[in-house]
């Protein structure tokens, strides 16, 4: 596939397809399958609008290997550090509030979760902006915000993390499900978590 591919995820339909038109408009749109139901609710995802643009590629590794590729998509993974006890209810809602904070200003935030231990994000870092500048912050500044206002010491989070370029349309939904449906398998009987979400800021 000599073609990389960029999505924009969005809960309300209204608008959507002039925000899309505006990085080359839709290639095609489809529903997403409905992902499982936490308290009789779903996260409100509904279409996905494909962008397409010509790839460059730059892979370099740390522990992990990490490949970039210009207009991508990413899922990231990153965990607390060993040392560290689980998020509490008001640590997961500073880090939730942190990977909103730029939305739809240095990145498209596709979909995310805060879980007790580790973080996913699906998301497609803006122009001018790496991935790496972005995951830095969002770590970076729950740090500091964790140790000044919980007490926690050292390292909060591990210095490395997983990130994977999505690849096609199959993957975006696998990956958004995966995502969205991560409480939901950790707590079957949860009936909300507040730390989750779907879709960027117009």
């Amino acid at each position: 596939m000599d073609l990389v591919t960029k999505y924009f995820y969005n809960w309300a339909a209204k608008g959507a397809p002039n925000r899309a038109a505006r990085v080359g408009g839709p290639h095609w749109i489809r529903e997403t399958p409905a992902p499982t139901e936490i308290g009789g609710r779903r996260p409100p995802c509904r279409r996905i609008w494909i962008a397409m643009k010509t790839p460059s590629l730059t892979v370099y590794r740390d522990k992990l290997p990490h490949w970039r590729m210009d207009g991508s998509t990413y899922f990231v993974t990153w965990r607390l550090a060993a040392s560290q006890w689980p998020l509490k209810s008001e640590e997961r809602t500073i880090v939730a509030n942190a990977i909103n904070r730029f939305a739809a200003e240095r990145y498209d935030l596709v979909a995310y979760v805060v879980m007790d231990d580790h973080v996913h994000v699906i998301a497609a870092p803006r122009e001018a902006f790496s991935l790496q500048q972005i995951i830095h912050t969002w770590k970076s500044f729950t740090t500091n915000r964790l140790q000044k206002d919980f007490g926690r010491i050292g390292a909060v989070w591990q210095r490395e993390y997983f990130d994977r370029i999505i690849r096609d349309e199959h993957e975006l939904v696998e990956k958004v499900n995966y995502t969205l449906n991560n409480p939901a398998r950790r707590w079957p009987e949860l009936t909300e978590y507040p730390w989750i979400g779907c879709g960027f800021s117009p």
